[in-house]
Formats: C-alpha cells, structure tokens, sequence
C-alpha cells in the first residue's frame, strides 16, 4: 500500500515566531530627546489617543474608576463584559460624563421638588455626583441641592421634601456661556455648579466647578469630539444587544472581545455588530495574517494576542497560540494596506515591550497586570507575607468564567459539567495610582524612540530594525552580578 511518505515530518519544518525577548531595537543615528517624541496613535479608524496604551477589558483591570483615568492620562480603558447590559451602559455613560465641560441634559442627574430627602441622597450617591438640579414637571429649574444641604436632613428629616432642603435661589447661566465666564459666576457667587438654562429657564445642561478644573489639570485626554473622554468596552462575540446598549450610550469604540477571532461565527457576528452600530468596532483577539485578512474589510482596528498574558494558559491547554512579536507584524502586515489600526494585547511586562510592539507594527498596547495593581483597578487588596497585593484573574480563569465571560473563549456553562479554563487566578503587587505608572510606562517608551531616531509612531514604525537576542544576551540585558538593594519604579526582577 502506497503512503504518503513524510507527510507528518514535513509539518515540523515549521518557522520561527519570536517575542520581546527575542529582541532588541538597534540604536540609530538620533536627534530625538525623549522628552520630544510623540506617542499619539490612533487605535480605530477614527479615534486617536494622546497616549496609545489601552487598559484590558478584565473584571479585576477596568471598570469606569480605572477608564476614567486612563482617558483623562490621554490613553482608553476597556470596559469588562463581566456585568448586566444596564450596569454597561451606565458604566458608559458614568465615562462620559466625567469631566464634561458642560455636561449635556441626557447626562445632567436631577431630582423632583417632591422627592424624598433619602431618594434624593441616594440617587446622588448611586449617580456619584455631588450635587443635582430640581426640575419641575416641565424640565424648568426650581432648586439645587448639594450634599450640604441634604446632610442635616437624613439626620432628623429624611423623609421631608427636596424643596424643603434645597437651595431655591439658583445662579443660572445662558446655552453660550464659555468655561471662563462660568468660572466667574461660581467665584463671584461661591458655588460649585451652574445650570445651563435656554431662554424659558429649562435645563440644558450643567457646568460643574470639578469639571472646569480638571479639564485644565488633563489638558491631554482623549476627548470625542465633544469634549467628554473617550471610552471603550468590550462584547461578546454574539453580545449585539450589549453593543447596541454601549452604542446609545455613546461609547467610542467596541471591543469584540473573543480569545479567537477567526472563527468563521464569530467574524459573522462582528460583522453584524459593526452594521448596527455607530461606534468604531475592534475585532480580537486575532494572532496570524490569515485571520487579519478574513476581518480586515470590515474591523475598524484589529486587535493581536494569542496566549502571551501573564496570566493566560490558552498555549498550554490549548496547544495554539502564537509569539507575540510574531503575531503583531503578521497583523501589521495586512492592517497597514488597509489603514486598520493594530493592538497589541498581553505579554508587555516592561515599557521596553510596548515599545517593541509599536515597532513591530503596532499603534497601540494593551495591558492588564501592568494596571491591575494600581488604586483604580477594581481588584481586592490582599496582604501576603507583609506586602501588599491586588486579586487579578484572566478572564479565561474559573472565576471568571462563572460570573460571565465563558462566551470569551466559545463556552457555555450549560454545554458543559464544568468549565476547562484557559487562565488563572492571581495576585499582582499593589503600585498606587495609574498616572505614576502611565508615566513610567511613556517614558520608558519615549526613551525608546529616542534610540531610534524616530519622534513620531510612523517615523518609528520606518525607522526601526530588530537585532536576535541569544539567552546570554538576555541575561546581559537585566541586572546581573549584583544585588539590588533600592528597586525602581519601573523593573523587578521578578518580572
């Protein structure tokens, strides 16, 4: 019987795929002074970012505390999927209306004269906002009240009346009114908030002392085209009502988050998605040129990363997978003659990483342990042998997968007895507050193309050459022969 003679053999002369280890940039010619390069991106077709780094879309890394700093430190969070379609639209909208300048009717939080003192008390604290407009039956405004004046009143009056306790002498402004002139009006009359009424004393819209000030503190944020910082969010890859829920809730880019992309239901419901929504769409995870071919016509960005997070196992259970490095200039490959935009997501453990990724192809990095230390990520802080830590899950770990994202990774609870899991449970080291660790993480990266030679992401993009690293080289590479006494902010040995 005749047999198909190395058949088999033949698939193990196989290519090499690298990651950043790998590699190293190759020092150039340079003019550039880190403090000169710039990093903005853009990270979909039409949403471009001060800083190109993206917080990952895990139930122990973003939700709105964390995206609302990362927009305001000029970079984009990723909302989790691991919550109620209702709890992600108001997690949107919670985005949204962080440092508006004037924050508009649909997002203003008001109450009736006739509530409740409690209701009013609890709405705002749920709202999270301070303070809040009364409004009649016809939208016009009666009142303000402030946590100021509810405070005596949960004390021996909380079922009084709001118009009990408000404050019925409101400063208003007109629909023209600029950030200066408001500014004025709250100085001259010592108040925090000024409504913005048309000419029949109806609500508008909602000048805040807090927004004026922070839109001047984070001169740099990623804004719409609005004024309101950018958010994106991740959906399942058959979530449409979901994506439809964050659209009208008017998030800039959607996220569909799936460990793999290029299977064939998947890319039709991402297609789907995209013709229903105004949002830019992302289509992830995807790790080889194939797969940015079958999604490239219709993805306004793509994003790569099969396996390399620190605490993804998908390579080990699964026996697939793809080196990063690899993985991104495949993609980059295919993106770049169509002007999709890039992600590289997982595996960055140093800013040396992101900025290999950028130049391998990339626009923008993703990131999730990096993050899931810091005060804004939702994580618990656990305490282990005198140091403090923070919980972090991969949402392919059990955990996660019970409360909602088995969906990631085309699995449902009912299909099977139990999940097979591709990711872990874990505990990052805690690092204080995200801007700290943004700006180590830009400047390390700035710091990169300064070696290049190359001020902008484009320029590095044509700038850059890769040098193999060999497992001395690597060695080399951290430090050795010594023991560190004093860390610093941005290395561990451990990592």
């Amino acid at each position: 019987m005749a047999t198909d003679s190395g058949r088999f053999s033949a698939k193990l002369d196989v290519p090499e795929a690298l990651t950043f280890d790998d590699v190293l940039l190759r020092p150039k010619e340079s003019r550039v002074e880190p403090d000169d390069a710039d990093l903005s991106a853009r990270v979909s077709k039409n949403v471009e970012l001060t800083v190109p780094i993206l917080s990952a879309a895990m139930d122990t890394v973003t939700e709105s505390d964390l995206a609302i700093a990362m927009a305001r430190e000029g970079g984009l969070g990723v909302l989790h999927r691991n919550m109620t379609v209702a709890e992600t639209a108001a997690e949107v909208e919670r985005i949204k209306r962080a440092h508006e300048l004037v924050i508009r009717r649909e997002n203003v939080v008001t109450v009736s004269p006739d509530d409740t003192v409690r209701e009013a008390d609890t709405l705002m604290e749920r709202e999270g906002v301070s303070g809040a407009p009364v409004v009649d039956e016809d939208d016009v405004v009666l009142g303000i009240i402030s946590g100021t004046d509810i405070r005596p009143y949960l004390e021996v009056g909380e079922d009084d009346a709001v118009r009990e306790a408000m404050t019925d002498e409101v400063i208003t402004a007109p629909e023209d009114v600029d950030a200066r002139e408001a500014l004025e009006l709250m100085y001259d009359h010592k108040i925090e908030r000024v409504p913005i009424v048309d000419d029949g004393d109806g609500l508008v819209g909602l000048v805040t002392m807090q927004g004026i000030l922070q839109r001047r503190e984070h001169e740099e944020a990623a804004r719409d085209g609005d004024g309101r910082l950018i958010a994106g969010v991740a959906v399942g890859p058959f979530e449409e009502e979901r994506a439809v829920a964050a659209d009208e809730a008017d998030v800039d880019v959607i996220f569909i988050d799936c460990a793999h992309a290029h299977n064939l239901n998947v890319l039709d419901s991402a297609r789907a998605i995209k013709e229903t929504v105004d949002a830019d769409v992302v289509v992830g995870n995807v790790g080889t040129r194939e797969a940015a071919e079958a999604a490239v016509d219709f993805a306004d960005g793509l994003k790569v990363g099969i396996g390399p997070g620190s605490i993804c196992t998908t390579r080990v259970v699964s026996g697939a997978g793809m080196p990063q490095m690899t993985a991104v200039s495949e993609v980059a490959d295919v993106a770049v003659e169509h002007d999709v935009p890039v992600i590289a997501d997982g595996g960055i453990r140093y800013s040396g990483d992101a900025i290999k990724a950028l130049a391998a192809g990339a626009n923008a990095v993703m990131l999730g342990s990096y993050f899931a230390g810091t005060d804004e990520a939702p994580g618990r802080v656990i305490t282990m042998q005198g140091k403090k830590y923070k919980q972090y899950r991969g949402m392919g770990s059990v955990g996660a997968m019970k409360s909602g994202g088995g969906d990631r990774y085309l699995k449902e609870e009912d299909e099977d007895e139990e999940f097979v899991p591709e990711g872990v449970e874990a505990a990052t080291p805690y690092k204080g507050s995200l801007a700290s660790e943004l700006h180590q993480l830009t400047g390390g990266m700035c710091s990169g193309m300064g070696y290049v030679g190359a001020e902008t992401v484009p320029e590095l993009h044509e700038r850059a050459e890769f040098v193999r690293v060999s497992s001395a080289g690597q060695t080399e590479g951290h430090p050795h022969d010594v023991m560190i006494t004093d860390e610093a902010p941005n290395y561990s040995p451990n990592e």
